[in-house]
């Protein structure tokens, strides 16, 4: 059984502040609970149908993680989405330490704002191998209850640190590439073995101050009538050319 209070902890933590004052965010859904299970987060709290816990109880045993064995409506009640009915964690937010780039491509987001964005570039970083994102600091919190979701568990696998991408480019000497509607053919780049790939927010694309930082100005050739891009949709497309190009 799961008290009222600690239903109304998980709640709070669909809030950011409140993610950030406890260090800790949610998970919730069978998939995304089975890869965390399994990833290196520090799980500290499991409520799952009996089903799920049976099913993952390998996952869990001998750590210390307080598991609760929850009906169908109190995982409801923990949760966000109305779906899920087979588990819910929480677990303590990583510390936010900026990597060391080199010898590797990396995505960069330029204050994207949607959690279902940010939470698919994530899982499509995660499809091409890319390990780490960075994030400038009005970017879609990782944490987002929306944007785990959307990641369908590869927020296990990519690391995502926020920080000022100016002071960020300043320290960094891989070549920078950026989207943008007037560039060279992202099918015609030979984009070499490493580099950082700017996408930008959805409405206003790159910003002023991240554009005058990218060096190689690409574009996907419009065919068809529509207006733009998909941020996600772009994101793919570069991302099969970046690694079309090494083969």
């Amino acid at each position: 059984m799961v008290s009222k209070a600690k239903i109304k902890f998980i709640k709070s933590l669909q809030v950011k502040k409140y993610r950030k004052q406890e260090q800790s965010f949610v998970v919730e859904g069978a998939k995304s609970v089975s890869e965390l299970l399994s990833s290196d987060f520090d799980v500290i709290w499991l409520a799952g149908s009996k089903n799920f816990l049976y099913l993952n109880e390998k996952r869990f045993q001998g750590r210390n993680i307080e598991v609760v064995d929850a009906s169908e409506k109190e995982l409801e009640q923990l949760g966000s989405f109305q779906t899920n009915d087979a588990a819910v964690a929480v677990a303590k937010i990583k510390p936010n330490e900026l990597p060391n780039i080199k010898d590797e491509f990396c995505l960069v987001l330029d204050d994207l704002s949607d959690p279902g964005n940010v939470g698919t570039i994530i899982r499509t970083a995660d499809w091409y191998g890319i390990k780490q994102i960075i994030a400038s600091e009005e970017t879609a919190d990782l944490y987002n209850p929306k944007t785990i979701s959307a990641t369908m568990g590869s927020f296990c696998r990519v690391n995502v640190f926020y920080t000022d991408l100016g002071d960020f480019f300043s320290r960094n000497s891989l070549p920078v590439y950026g989207t943008f509607m007037n560039g060279e053919d992202v099918h015609q780049i030979d984009f070499g073995k490493s580099g950082l790939i700017v996408i930008g927010n959805e409405s206003n694309g790159i910003s002023e101050k991240v554009s005058r930082l990218v060096n190689h100005r690409i574009t996907i050739p419009k065919i068809g009538g529509a207006e733009s891009l998909n941020a996600a949709i772009a994101t793919g497309i570069v991302l099969d050319n970046v690694f079309r190009s090494k083969k």
